[in-house]
């Protein structure tokens, strides 16, 4: 869904961006509840994001640290632990906006919660991983290993692929990241144990192996680029995280903003310090 390659094609995409942020996106808004949340409809009246902890909370505050005020942006920042109430705020209109989340788990939340959550741009890919306490690498997987999965639809055959891809499982021809359990053809006498996302980390001495979310791995203190057994490739990826609002407020000169702050040299060059490669910048208009 998006290109990573850089310098060319990230600062194109953010050019892009941000362009459509201030032209176009009203085009496709339909009527909402857009004076909601902590900031009504004043551009200087505070933007209040919601954000799991790392890395987007931790991307967040280095922007309203370091470039919010010369922007003219008041940023308040409100973290949460799991993948629910994020967008369940934002659409309520308690936060203006939110920043965790990528575009299969949106859509599939859209769907299953009736809400209606829309996408402005992306900033980050965290890739998925495998992760061990007791083996040494994948190929060490036997029958009768156990490997925890997130519960969520989207991660969950995200993960699935990551095995499949990896020779671990095999999954029947035609699927992808949208496998479910019903789809592992031959499970090479694996178990699998459904987990929440957020509780994998602290289940891993609990199982064999975990495929546990980027953004978790790096918050339980793991380096993905160095402690994952096999790891997603970043390239082609279409699991870039982004900012988002409830439809109709994609204009909100405070998100537009913020947008464009989220896409600037100062954040790439912050991820990169910042995550060894653990966390990559994705900037960008979202993929349809």
């Amino acid at each position: 869904m998006v290109s990573l390659r850089k310098p060319t094609t990230l600062k194109a995409a953010t050019a892009a961006a941000a362009a459509a942020l201030t032209l176009t996106l009203g085009a496709c808004s339909a009527p909402s509840d857009a004076g909601s949340g902590s900031g009504g409809d004043s551009a200087d009246a505070p933007l209040t994001v919601a954000a799991t902890p790392t890395p987007h909370g931790d991307i967040l505050a280095y922007v309203k640290k370091n470039l919010a005020d010369d922007a003219g942006l008041d940023l308040e920042i409100r973290e949460f632990d799991d993948y629910v109430l994020p967008n369940t705020a934002t659409e309520s209109g308690e936060v203006d906006a939110n920043f965790f989340q990528h575009k299969p788990y949106l859509d599939d939340f859209n769907e299953q919660k009736g809400t209606h959550i829309v996408p402005v741009v992306n900033v980050e890919i965290e890739p998925l991983g495998l992760y061990s306490e007791k083996l040494g690498g994948i190929a060490d997987l036997k029958p009768g290993h156990t490997v925890a999965l997130p519960d969520d639809a989207t991660n969950e055959g995200r993960a699935l692929k990551l095995l499949a891809d990896h020779g671990a499982i095999e999954l029947a021809k035609g699927t992808g990241s949208d496998a479910t359990l019903g789809d592992v053809t031959d499970d090479k006498g694996l178990e699998f144990k459904e987990l929440e996302a957020a509780q994998i980390p602290t289940r891993l001495g609990d199982v064999d192996a975990a495929v546990i979310n980027g953004n978790y791995a790096i918050g339980a203190g793991l380096k993905p680029a160095k402690d994952a057994l096999v790891l997603e490739k970043a390239e082609g990826n279409p699991y870039a995280n982004f900012l988002a609002v409830k439809k109709g407020n994609e204009e909100d000169p405070r998100v537009v903003k913020l947008a464009r702050l989220l896409n600037s040299d100062e954040v790439e060059a912050f991820i990169e310090k910042r995550f060894e490669g653990s966390v990559l910048p994705a900037f960008g208009a979202v993929a349809s």
